[in-house]
């Protein structure tokens, strides 16, 4: 049944969620020098325009907040519910028509209310982390900009839009990864990521003029003008759907272009070489930029156009898919860079690579519901983590990121860094019970139940190799004997600082003119932070904790599954399809049906084109749903009327009208049981185990055969190079393609 309930004024007014930070960037521009710090008794409010930026991302919480709960009262979790679409034309010519619009649906509150929620506290943050900045004002303004475009590309209706928020945030990458561009360093971080990024984004631009202009031509020929345009998400994705064979190349070429772009923005194999590099930037960034803004810009357009990737990009007409493979090199290839990693920032930054690879590689499995669950729950845990390295350089490294060299022992003189690091870590290696663990550990579970067998095998070594790295980067950092500044012996010149020593804060121009960090009390030793930063990760580390429990198959709470997880589409076609090779229509999602010319369905239903899941002999797919060993996206009770949906075209057994096919996400979720999910537990205590006794052998004790290992065996020396070198690639593309095209 199709859902009729009215959407409410915040999701038909959701459009204000990306306008008020913009037009809080613009004010911030235009006033924030003006205005100067205020000193009221003990406290001193901040001025520069930073309060604008924090009250804009509290005004766009505020409405993302509103525009969620009336998605959840819009939906009833069961049945497909339309998108709440709003557009303006904006241009038209040629029967070609672009707008200025909104779409809401599941995905996109999601995301919204993410964005907006995460922005909020790293602004919050940012107010004492970057007191005394001499470019502050330029700052928060740039981080609000950051902020909006990517609420701009997920409120997007169509490509053209999406594109756009897209580009605000490669641009306002380059100016925040260069924030502190008097470091030679740091200005070459920003150009490379700027152009690795774009470099990815030819093939956005190539791709969407390629799906674009061809779902216009289909939609054309279907006389469905009046109800989408050819660069619509709405009209591209029932393109795909439809499965015309003529398009069968143009899909494949056109999903191909548009994924080098995911690939270049989310950090994944191969173009992910700029991502570390990025660190250069102030740690809020690091933090925003990571969790929920521009690196998951990719995955979601992933998930945002699914039935183009999932359908497109099937390696020869197999079940196996290129994204999937993608995302498994990645989660290996990332993970093992992080053990050579001495910068705590470029620790994380590769596991989010690493992370970046599950969701990308759930999404190619089919596990669209756990892979979109895997960005919610990762938002939370790495944001807090990439704070806690700001916090420990702003209080306990005198702006040092260097673990070997200015870290450790801090666990006794941090306490509350230390506690919410320890419990994000613990999420991010998926220890049961933490928000990584419901959304990791169900990706695995969907990858071997729909025998992936090599792609369950790097979601088990990907869970190893995370708690192992995850292990040293704690040890290093808070345990062990103090190191350089974490001892109280400062250097003057850290090659890890991100700017000269700058001058007391003071004036009320103070922002203008002062260099990166002030003081911070620095020279007083480690201590732990102030509120204003500790505040936001005793938040974060809460919501580590928690915010897995609404999508909990071990407590059979699937709420995440109700509110987001697209129901089955009806989509109408004409002609011989690349589903079926017949005008009958299909089911495409959990345990498709297919259906024979003559309108009867065959006596077995057989997986979804490309989902991968093949019932064992002597079971069907609808023994296994009546049995409660799996749940389809589909519920029972569907009907035909006059050849019009009027049920859930996703029940096993539900034959579609003629000319009518219905999609929903190829995801098959299979019952929890905890012998289930025994191995990645054993892996990770497994990790946890071996990499806490090579940190003591190594790093505390310094006992052989391990230390100096690299020097006396050239096999080690060798496989350290390798991935110290980054497998070199930089040198690659750099000193070969680069200087070769130049």
């Amino acid at each position: 049944m199709i859902a009729t309930a009215a959407p409410g004024w915040f999701l038909e007014h959701a459009y204000l969620i990306p306008l008020i930070p913009a037009i809080a960037f613009a004010l911030i521009i235009a006033f924030g020098k003006r205005i100067p710090d205020t000193r009221i008794g003990r406290y001193t409010i901040p001025g520069g325009g930073s309060l604008i930026g924090v009250a804009s991302m509290l005004g766009s919480l505020f409405f993302a907040a509103g525009a969620a709960l009336q998605w959840i009262q819009y939906t009833d979790g069961e049945n497909y519910v339309a998108a709440v679409r709003k557009s303006w034309v904006w241009w038209q010519s040629g029967g070609i028509e672009i707008g200025l619009g909104q779409q809401i649906d599941g995905l996109s509150v999601m995301v919204l209310l993410l964005v907006a929620f995460i922005s909020t506290l790293v602004q919050i943050y940012s107010l004492e982390y970057l007191k005394g900045d001499r470019r502050y004002t330029h700052f928060f303004a740039s981080l609000t900009l950051f902020s909006a475009g990517m609420l701009v590309m997920v409120l997007a209706e169509n490509m053209v839009q999406l594109i756009l928020g897209w580009e605000i945030m490669g641009l306002c990458s380059f100016m925040l990864i260069g924030h502190w561009w008097e470091d030679k360093a740091n200005s070459r971080a920003s150009l490379k990521a700027f152009f690795t990024v774009r470099t990815g984004d030819i093939g956005l631009l190539v791709g969407t003029a390629i799906v674009g202009l061809s779902a216009q031509k289909w939609i054309n020929a279907n006389g469905l003008q009046d109800q989408y345009s050819g660069f619509s998400i709405e009209g591209i994705c029932r393109w795909a759907l439809a499965g015309d064979s003529q398009y069968k190349s143009v899909l494949t070429w056109g999903a191909v272009a548009l994924f080098i772009a995911c690939i270049g923005k989310s950090g994944q194999f191969p173009l992910h070489t700029w991502l570390p590099d990025a660190m250069a930037g102030p740690t809020p960034v690091s933090s925003l930029l990571h969790s929920s803004t521009m690196v998951v810009a990719g995955v979601f357009l992933v998930a945002r156009l699914y039935p183009v990737f999932f359908e497109g990009l099937r390696i020869l007409d197999t079940n196996v898919n290129l994204i999937a493979v993608i995302g498994g090199i990645t989660i290996i290839v990332a993970a093992l860079l992080a053990f050579v990693q001495t910068d705590i920032k470029k620790v994380l930054a590769y596991s989010t690579v690493s992370q970046l690879g599950y969701m990308m590689m759930g999404l190619g499995v089919g596990a669209w519901t756990p892979a979109v669950f895997h960005i919610w729950t990762h938002a939370f845990f790495k944001c807090c983590l990439f704070l806690c390295a700001g916090s420990i350089a702003h209080s306990g490294s005198h702006h040092s990121f260097d673990m070997k060299k200015d870290m450790g022992g801090l666990w006794r003189k941090m306490p509350v860094t230390f506690a919410t690091w320890t419990i994000s870590s613990m999420a991010l290696a998926g220890v049961p019970f933490f928000a990584g663990w419901y959304s990791k550990d169900e990706i695995i579970d969907i990858a071997g139940g729909n025998q992936y067998w090599v792609f369950f095998a790097i979601g088990l070594a990907g869970a190893f190799l995370t708690t192992a790295y995850m292990t040293r980067a704690t040890y290093l950092t808070f345990f062990g004997k103090a190191r350089g500044a974490a001892a109280g012996i400062h250097e003057e010149d850290h090659s890890d600082a991100h700017a000269p020593a700058p001058a007391a804060h003071g004036a009320a121009d103070a922002h203008d003119v002062h260099d990166a960090h002030d003081a911070h009390d620095s020279h007083a030793g480690p201590h732990e932070s102030p509120w204003l930063i500790k505040g936001p990760l005793v938040i974060l580390a809460t919501l580590a904790i928690v915010a897995g429990l609404i999508n909990a198959p071990a407590f059979k709470i699937f709420k995440f599954e109700e509110w987001v997880e697209p129901k089955a589409m009806p989509v109408s076609l004409t002609g011989e399809t690349i589903h079926e090779g017949s005008a009958r229509g299909i089911t495409v999602g959990a345990f498709g049906l297919r259906t024979s010319s003559e309108g009867e369905s065959e006596s077995e239903p057989v997986p979804a084109e490309g989902d991968g899941h093949s019932p064992t002999e002597g079971e069907s797919g609808a023994e296994e749903h009546s049995e409660g060993e799996e749940h389809s996206a589909g519920y029972p009770g569907s009907a035909i009327e006059e050849g019009h949906l009027t049920g859930d075209c996703g029940t096993p057994g539900f034959v579609p009208a003629a000319g009518t096919t219905c999609y929903a996400p190829g995801v098959i979720h299979h019952e929890f049981k905890w012998v289930k999910a025994l191995p990645a537990f054993l892996l990770v205590v497994l990790g946890f185990i071996i990499s806490s006794a090579v940190c003591v052998t190594l790093y505390g004790k310094k006992r052989r055969p391990l230390a100096g290992l690299t020097e006396r065996n050239i096999i080690a020396r060798g496989l350290y190079k390798f991935l110290w070198n980054r497998y070199y690639l930089d040198a690659l593309y750099e000193g070969v393609i680069v200087r070769g095209i130049a």
